[in-house]
C-alpha cells in the first residue's frame, strides 16, 4: 500500500465516524419520540375505558387518571397532562349515548440535552385524543 492509499483510508474512516455520530443521535431521538407517542396513545385509550367501567363519574376520573399513569409509567414518561371530558355534558356522563374524551399530552425531551440550557430547549410535544362511547344499549348508572 502506498502513502496516498493509506491517507485516503484514514480520511474515509474519519468521515465515516463523523457521519455516523449524528445518524445514531437522530435514531435515538426518533425512538424516544415514538416511545412517547405510543405511551400517550395507550394512556388515553386506557383512561377512557377505565372511566366508563366506574360506577360514578368521581371514581371514574380517579380510575382514569390511575390507568393513564400506569400506561405512562410503563413507557417511562414522568410528566404528562391528562384531561377528561364527558360528552355531551358532565351531567350526562354515564348515560346511554354519551361518551368520554381523554386527551393526554407530554413533552419528550431530546436525548443528551443539557438541563443547564433550560427545559424548553429540544422538546417534542406529543398528544393523543381518544373518545370512547358509553353505548346506546347499556344500562344507565
Amino acid at each position: 500500500m502506498n502513502r496516498e492509499e493509506g491517507t485516503a483510508t484514514v480520511e474515509f474512516v474519519w468521515l465515516s465516524i463523523l457521519l455516523l455520530v449524528p445518524f445514531v443521535y437522530i435514531l435515538v431521538a426518533v425512538f424516544d419520540a415514538q416511545r412517547a407517542s405510543y405511551g400517550v396513545s395507550t394512556a388515553s385509550r386506557s383512561a377512557a375505558r377505565a372511566f366508563l367501567q366506574a360506577p360514578d363519574p368521581a371514581s371514574g376520573e380517579q380510575r382514569a387518571r390511575l390507568a393513564a399513569r400506569v400506561a405512562l409509567d410503563d413507557q417511562g414518561l414522568a410528566a404528562a397532562s391528562v384531561q377528561i371530558t364527558c360528552l355531551p355534558s358532565p351531567a350526562d356522563c354515564l348515560r346511554p349515548g354519551s361518551s368520554v374524551r381523554v386527551v393526554v399530552r407530554t413533552t419528550q425531551q431530546l436525548p443528551l440535552t443539557p438541563s443547564a440550557l433550560g427545559s424548553q430547549l429540544g422538546g417534542i410535544t406529543v398528544d393523543s385524543t381518544h373518545t370512547e362511547p358509553y353505548g346506546t344499549y347499556r344500562r344507565e348508572r
